[in-house]
């Protein structure tokens, strides 16, 4: 058997590694300009080679010179982030040019004197206060209507106050700012980014007390607030924090102070979380940022 499998080795090897001679002659002398030799194995080692190195230039190229920029699916994570920052900074640049030149144009308007300057009303306070006493004293019609109005539903049954829903709440804004990175559970980001400006005062979202007030090395200080129903929020990248642990907060009260020096290498994004009895929820279903 092995004599055999020898045998039929001894034509395929022989056959791919006989040479051939490639040559360019010239059409009128028909002498020989130019030739190679080459045999079926190095053809296919020569192809191989060639798109191996074809292979690696184009990956340099692509992961180390700004072409990757222009490939879909290459582009930076961080491009989202900076677009917000920069759309916000040209926004705000917008309106300060505008106002400068409301400014500029007023101050135009004087110099040539084509704006006037107000007048000055004299005000007469005991003549106000009798003014707003006439206004504010109801009419004998007004007077007629109220009562009969008290008692037609006096009786009525939709009159009566219903019961306040214990699960509904009012939640306050963390912070201002633009959303860069959604709550997204699959990829344990528990919470979202928002991109806020300078010394942005960060408020409670509920009523509560204080549990949590420390600072971290990843997320710089960290404060967290327990509120009713056992809702827990969790505010982080802050750059100080205004309460402390076992104070008793407002919904709508300032905790903390975030702005652009946050955390190192994390720019000006403040993250913030939200979880009720164990779980975290989408913050985005509870509060309009």
């Amino acid at each position: 058997m092995k004599k055999k499998k020898s045998n039929k080795l001894k034509p395929f090897i022989q056959k791919i590694r006989f040479k051939y001679r490639v040559s360019i002659l010239n059409e009128n002398t028909l002498e020989e300009s130019w030739h190679v030799r080459l045999s079926r194995f190095s053809v296919f080692v020569y192809g191989t080679t060639f798109v191996f190195l074809t292979f690696i230039i184009l990956t340099v190229l692509i992961f180390a010179t700004p072409i990757s920029q222009y490939l879909p699916g290459y582009g930076d994570s961080g491009n989202r982030t900076k677009i917000i920052q920069n759309s916000m900074q040209t926004d705000s640049l917008v309106k300060q040019i505008e106002l400068q030149r409301g400014y500029v144009d007023i101050l135009k308007g004087i110099i040539t004197g084509n704006i006037k300057p107000d007048s000055i009303a004299s005000l007469d306070s005991v003549e106000l206060k009798e003014k707003a006493r006439v206004f504010l004293e109801k009419s004998n019609r007004e007077k007629d209507f109220v009562k009969n109005y008290e008692e037609d539903e006096k009786y009525s049954l939709a009159s009566i106050d219903a019961k306040p829903n214990e699960n509904m709440y009012v939640f306050f804004r963390p912070t201002r700012g633009v959303i860069s990175s959604k709550f997204n559970l699959s990829e344990q980001h528990f919470g979202v980014n928002l991109i806020t400006s300078s010394n942005e005062s960060v408020v409670s979202v509920l009523g509560g007390t204080v549990v949590y007030a420390e600072f971290t090395f990843d997320y710089g200080w960290v404060i967290q607030v327990q509120h009713e129903n056992n809702y827990l929020s969790i505010y982080k990248n802050n750059t100080r924090l205004l309460k402390k642990v076992g104070d008793e907060v407002k919904a709508g009260e300032s905790i903390a102070i975030t702005g652009e020096a946050a955390v190192k290498n994390k720019g000006s994004q403040f993250y913030f979380e939200l979880w009720k009895q164990g779980k975290p929820i989408n913050p985005e279903e509870v509060i309009i940022f």
